[in-house]
């Protein structure tokens, strides 16, 4: 069986907020202590943050123990511009010398954030003013989880999925005026990143942007827990004590239990049959360029018996609107079919090998796969590293992969990789 470390947020009975995923990930095994050293210099990387105190305590809800996070600051500030944030986060990440996946993350939730704010103001990213999602809170929230991520390990060998999430319902009160749950904002949110939420199961604000922002640049959605064999649990609390159930966040991590891995793509299709095969050719260039997994040319016959070409993207579920864009821009086309899609995959592992032409070392990244009980399936030099050493010493492109696979098989029966 293949073990690959899987954490699971389920968010289906009390929805997520950012002080909640907090919470949780520290009663996962996060040092208390660290985390608020840490977290303490967030402020002086906001302007207009006078103070700021953190503090993790052991609360229950509805009689289950839970960590609970809370920010209190004292802020000078009406609103702040979301430029503003994303510098402020930018200085967060370099003071504390997280890594470039933190980064990544970080930076992520804070652009999908703007962007959903942007959207529903009809604004510009860099027009967008926030108001209470302008505190240093949101700056501890997203730093914070990218801190505790990378602490945990959980960037390395480890997908992370989470439960559709529950939204509540009713309306609440803001400085924009009244507005129903789920905002404006949360619902952008899921609808760019396909993520499934539902109402209920009390009238209240059970999600806020902010982590719905965190929750979807970190995990994949699923409707069911996977095969997985849970070793840790983690709970965050949230700051309301409901009567009708346990206002709590649960993460949990473990080992996948399954011959195969489990991923979730979406795949992107539409029939053409008026396209020249030059236009077809650089549309594929550049869905790839922007993000496709893969993009695929299927020959077909259209209505009236018409030879035409069928095009197939697999992507990432968030990238499901700007690839549709630009193959709809390119092709001409006037409209995709977008299926959400389960995949079973083999574990897939890289690794450089060393080959000498000329009496020079040059190195090959290697991609292998492995069924359930570890055996090599299959393994293949990269095509663009063979490339580039065939062009620059005037050899075959065979001569190159073969050298490369010779090499890659007698390294793994060594039990070595390099």
């Amino acid at each position: 069986m293949v073990l690959e470390r899987m954490m699971v947020i389920d968010c289906q009975t009390a929805g997520v907020s950012g002080d909640m995923v907090l919470g949780a990930l520290i009663d996962l095994g996060v040092d208390a202590f660290k985390f608020k050293e840490a977290m303490s210099m967030a402020g002086d990387c906001l302007k207009g943050v006078k103070s700021l105190d953190i503090e993790i305590k052991d609360v229950k809800r509805r009689g289950f123990r839970a960590k609970r996070v809370e920010v209190r600051a004292h802020e000078d500030f009406e609103r702040r511009e979301g430029v503003e944030m994303k510098e402020a986060i930018k200085r967060c990440l370099d003071n504390l010398g997280l890594r470039a996946n933190a980064r990544t993350f970080s930076l992520s939730a804070m652009d999908t954030l703007l962007d959903a704010e942007a959207r529903v103001h009809g604004e510009s990213i860099n027009e967008v003013h926030l108001h209470e999602l302008g505190s240093v809170d949101t700056l501890v929230d997203i730093v914070g989880t990218a801190f505790c991520l990378e602490n945990l390990g959980l960037f390395k060998n480890t997908r992370i999925y989470s439960t559709p999430v529950a939204i509540g319902g009713g309306s609440f009160r803001t400085l924009e005026g009244i507005l129903s749950s789920p905002s404006p904002a949360v619902v952008e949110i899921f609808r760019s990143k396909m993520f499934a939420m539902m109402g209920g199961p009390i009238d209240a604000e059970l999600c806020t942007p902010t982590g719905a922002s965190i929750l979807v640049s970190m995990a994949e959605p699923i409707v069911h827990y996977p095969l997985f064999r849970p070793s840790v649990t983690g709970y965050g609390a949230g700051s309301r004590d409901f009567d009708e159930f346990p206002n709590l966040l649960r993460l949990t991590l473990g080992d996948a239990m399954q011959e195969f891995l489990f991923d979730e793509v979406s795949v992107i299709e539409t029939n053409l049959d008026d396209v020249s095969g030059e236009v077809i050719g650089y549309a594929m260039d550049r869905l790839m360029k922007e993000g496709a997994r893969s993009v695929s040319v299927i020959p077909i016959y259209t209505k009236r018996n018409r030879p035409g070409q069928m095009v197939q993207i697999i992507a990432d579920h968030d990238q499901v609107e700007q690839l549709s864009r630009v193959l709809m821009e390119e092709t001409g086309t006037l409209g995709v079919r977008v299926t959400p899609c389960k995949r079973r995959i083999l574990v897939r592992e890289f690794f450089d090998v060393k080959i000498e032409l000329n009496g020079i070392e040059r190195s090959i990244r290697i991609k292998a796969a492995r069924d359930g009980k570890g055996n090599i399936i299959r393994m293949k030099p990269e095509y663009e590293d063979a490339r580039k050493i065939a062009e620059e010493l005037g050899l075959p492109l065979r001569v190159i992969l073969s050298l490369a696979e010779e090499k890659a098989r007698s390294t793994l029966l060594k039990g070595t990789k390099g």
